[in-house]
């Protein structure tokens, strides 16, 4: 397990952590965590083997390097995007054994007052805020569509054999497109970037009880990774807590 603190010049602090699960014999997730420049990503890498693991550390520092010493912008968060998947699609091209690679991205720069938020896959951002938890991305997959278009309940969602399958990833095609949003931000806003791995083993309202507690960034994230770990583990765990000064 492997976690990163530290205090940012843009009035945010955050504490990182990955874990590799119960189940899994090594970790395809990756995670950035620039609190100087109020950059974080996270990405959970798929193709088996290396492949996974090397895409989702290519998506996680491509992306962050063209938003490095930048204020953020719709526009940019999208030229980020594409970088990380133009990089991760020309190596799967070049290099055989990592054919079919991808990885899903969570993305979050802070400006003066606000912050933009980027997405492709299943991946997710919330925001805690006075007290409620609201999930700020939708996943990009089967069953989400599934659930949009009236076919199946969210509790059947839940429970589908085919949640892990998803509708867009970084690297798979020459293009991708990604959702972005932007928020604006107040004192006290406590952003949330996870993988999947932590999603599914922890509930919004047991992800939301643990935040009302008050702990610090580390102990928050520590604990989250702890309780996904306890109801299974089954798949990588990362998370990134920001919480705005």
């Amino acid at each position: 397990m492997t976690g990163l603190q530290q205090k940012s010049q843009r009035a945010c602090s955050a504490f990182g952590i990955t874990h590799k699960g119960r189940v899994r014999a090594g970790n395809e997730d990756a995670f950035l965590c620039n609190v100087q420049e109020g950059v974080f990503v996270v990405c959970d890498g798929m193709g088996g083997a290396a492949a996974g693991e090397v895409a989702s550390r290519m998506a996680a520092e491509s992306a962050s390097e063209v938003l490095s010493h930048s204020e953020p912008t719709e526009g940019l968060m999208r030229e980020a995007v594409a970088a990380a998947n133009a990089k991760v699609y020309s190596r799967a091209c070049a290099d055989r054994r990592l054919e079919g690679m991808g990885t899903t991205l969570v993305m979050l720069s802070i400006a003066a007052s606000d912050v933009y938020i980027a997405h492709v896959g299943d991946s997710r951002c919330y925001l805690w805020r006075d007290g409620e938890l609201t999930q700020l991305t939708a996943d990009h997959s089967l069953v989400e569509e599934q659930v949009r278009l009236g076919q199946i309940t969210r509790r059947q969602a839940e429970r589908s054999a085919l949640q892990h399958v998803i509708t867009r990833a970084i690297g798979t095609m020459a293009d991708v497109v990604p959702d972005v949003e932007r928020i604006e931000i107040r004192a006290g806003d406590i952003f949330v970037l996870a993988s999947d791995g932590l999603t599914k083993e922890v509930s919004e309202p047991e992800m939301a009880s643990l935040l009302s507690r008050k702990l610090s960034e580390q102990q928050s994230a520590e604990m989250l990774v702890a309780q996904a770990n306890a109801a299974g583990g089954r798949d990588n765990i990362t998370c990134i807590l920001v919480r705005i000064l």
